[in-house]
């Protein structure tokens, strides 16, 4: 398995309540940092399966129209706002503080670029989805900032941390959270039954957890039901994902991750087909 890991910045730690197995700072190109792929981490931490922190300006580089199948992509909005569009006929911007549902499903294209407030900053991951719902209709789902609900400092964008609970319904049983600590402040966070699977990666501030103090990192904990412990250095921000693991291998296409030959093979065909629709039109 290929992998991004600097295992000379991952050794175990003594005496943590949960090791930091891998850590590293990705790979930058211009202003999109690739964390996790499905071909490296993405492995380990499924269903989470892919993860950029983007921050991007206008002028700067679009995301023109592209295909994906079997996934499910969630990009959430620190700074600035995104314009999105999709074959699905839903198009609009998504400003800071909120947050995108791309159900891709069997299929779909979409694309964006920075919005009118001249930049934007941010996370996108994508999900590998269940086998019900990998070859599904495409849907998708965007939430204004005032939707999205929060327990202290964390707004969940999937699942359930406390009391607050995400608009957005998944199939499988995952926390996403987006959370912001001040100076000094700590913070416990103890994963549902049943979620072995868990990281964070930091986009500002440093955040010490499990012995390591990490800067603009992503960090994947051992498979275990502990809690994880946090604690700011600066005023801090970053995502954090726990949940039960995805049960099968990764079938992996250029833009698609699908649970067997036969799904990937009948996503592919449609986003093909969707594809010879958008070139007949001129629109890629």
């Amino acid at each position: 398995m290929q992998t991004l890991i600097d295992n000379t910045a991952a050794l175990p730690l003594q005496g943590a309540s949960r090791e930091v197995l891998y850590r590293t700072r990705g790979t930058a190109h211009g202003g999109i940092t690739r964390l996790v792929s499905p071909s490296d981490m993405g492995e380990l931490i499924k269903p989470f399966v892919f993860l950029d922190l983007f921050k991007m300006s206008a002028g700067g580089p679009r995301m023109g129209l592209h295909p994906h199948s079997g996934i499910a992509t969630v990009t959430v909005v620190f700074s600035g706002n995104t314009d999105y569009y999709e074959t699905t006929g839903r198009r609009g911007s998504l400003p800071a503080g909120g947050v995108e549902w791309m159900q891709a499903g069997g299929g779909v294209w979409h694309g964006g670029q920075v919005g009118d407030a001249g930049h934007v900053e941010g996370f996108q991951l994508w999900l590998a989805l269940p086998s019900q719902d990998e070859n599904s209709p495409a849907q998708s789902r965007y939430l204004a900032p005032e939707e999205v609900q929060s327990e202290g400092p964390a707004r969940v964008i999937l699942g359930q941390y406390g009391q607050a609970r995400s608009a957005i319904t998944t199939s499988a049983s995952i926390n996403y959270l987006h959370v912001k600590l001040a100076d000094g402040e700590r913070w416990r966070y103890q994963p549902p039954a049943g979620h072995a699977v868990a990281w964070v990666a930091n986009s500002k501030g440093k955040l010490q957890v499990s012995g390591v103090t990490l800067d603009k990192e992503v960090a994947i904990f051992e498979e275990s039901a502990a809690a994880l412990d946090f604690v700011a250095q600066g005023e801090t921000e970053f995502v954090l994902g726990s949940a039960v693991k995805h049960p099968h291998q990764l079938v992996l296409g250029y833009y698609s991750v699908h649970t067997s030959p036969a799904a990937l093979q009948q996503g592919e065909a449609e986003i093909r087909h969707i594809g010879e629709g958008l070139r007949a039109r001129g629109e890629i």
